[in-house]
């Protein structure tokens, strides 16, 4: 059964990856209202995620990944629930899908805005050193998902110490 992705008074928490070199924090930072649709994710459970269980005002870690090092560089709200991703359809862009089209879409994007940038960001190995994060899906050997659901725990032990001043 699906979720409803209405407005709830309890939000779900997400870690969502992006490699820096193709949008980062400061990309995010810099788009129109510091506001971006989450494209380019082909991946199904992330999908699912997406599409089945992010609501309006849910929270989002955004992480660099393939990055030196991989680290936690801010926060963010969901402002649209899903809706199909148009770049499926388009034959010059890299997330194209020839199995995809605007009558029978395969796969789903989120808008995302911008709520903080860290100015301590939280490197996996940080992370690691944590023992309140020691069951985050994040830290579990070999998951590469690029959307996690993270708990409020995690979250807010992230959030406080990310948010402190180096």
């Amino acid at each position: 059964m699906k979720k409803s992705n209405t407005t709830n008074s309890k939000p779900n928490h997400w870690l969502m990856k992006t490699e820096p070199d193709v949008f980062s924090i400061d990309d995010l930072a810099n788009s129109p209202n510091q506001t971006t649709g989450w494209i380019g994710v082909r991946n199904y459970q992330a999908r699912n995620y997406m599409r089945d269980q992010m609501r309006l005002g849910d929270r989002v870690l955004v992480y660099h990944s393939n990055a030196n090092p991989s680290c936690v560089v801010g926060s963010a709200t969901v402002t649209r629930t899903a809706y199909p991703d148009h770049t499926a359809w388009d034959t010059t862009s890299p997330y194209y899908d020839p199995k995809s089209s605007p009558d029978n879409p395969r796969w789903q994007m989120v808008d995302i805005q911008l709520e903080t940038k860290f100015p301590t960001p939280q490197t996996l190995q940080m992370l690691r050193e944590h023992p309140k994060l020691a069951e985050m899906v994040l830290l579990r050997k070999g998951m590469r998902l690029s959307i996690q659901p993270v708990t409020a725990v995690e979250y807010k032990f992230i959030f406080s110490i990310a948010s402190r001043i180096a």
